[in-house]
């Protein structure tokens, strides 16, 4: 396989769904672990059917997050970065999300940053960027 970027490489990045409140009014009722992971299980099939080399980063709600971005990001160079909805969109998460973003800046500043709604629109969400 030489150089050019024949496989697409996609991280995803999500809160690890064991960490998760899901007593925040943000989320919708009836959301647990078991559904963020069956979610996201089908956002990753969906980046393998497309013949991507999709990898999955689930960090947990604190400094943790940025340091196992930026080995992840220093191990292989992705063409997108996907930050999942729930990290982006709850109130409350708004100062792990910024420091998300700028720890995929700061590791890898050329990757094209991508936001989904919910897992399984992951590969749409990366899919924007490789057009």
């Amino acid at each position: 396989m030489n150089a050019s970027h024949s496989t697409k490489k996609v991280l995803f990045i999500g809160q690890q769904p064991e960490t998760v409140d899901f007593s925040d009014p943000a989320l919708p009722p009836g959301f647990d672990a078991a559904k963020i992971h069956a979610g996201i299980a089908s956002g990753m099939a969906q980046m393998a059917e497309r013949g991507w080399q999709a990898d999955l980063c689930l960090v947990r709600p604190d400094a943790s997050a940025v340091i196992a971005i930026q080995q992840q990001l220093g191990s292989v160079d992705y063409d997108a970065v996907v930050i999942g909805g729930g990290i982006r969109i709850p109130p409350k998460s708004l100062m792990l999300f910024e420091q998300i973003v700028n720890a995929v800046h700061r590791a890898a500043p050329a990757v094209a940053i991508a936001f989904n709604t919910t897992p399984q629109d992951t590969a749409e969400a990366a899919a924007r960027w490789f057009q």
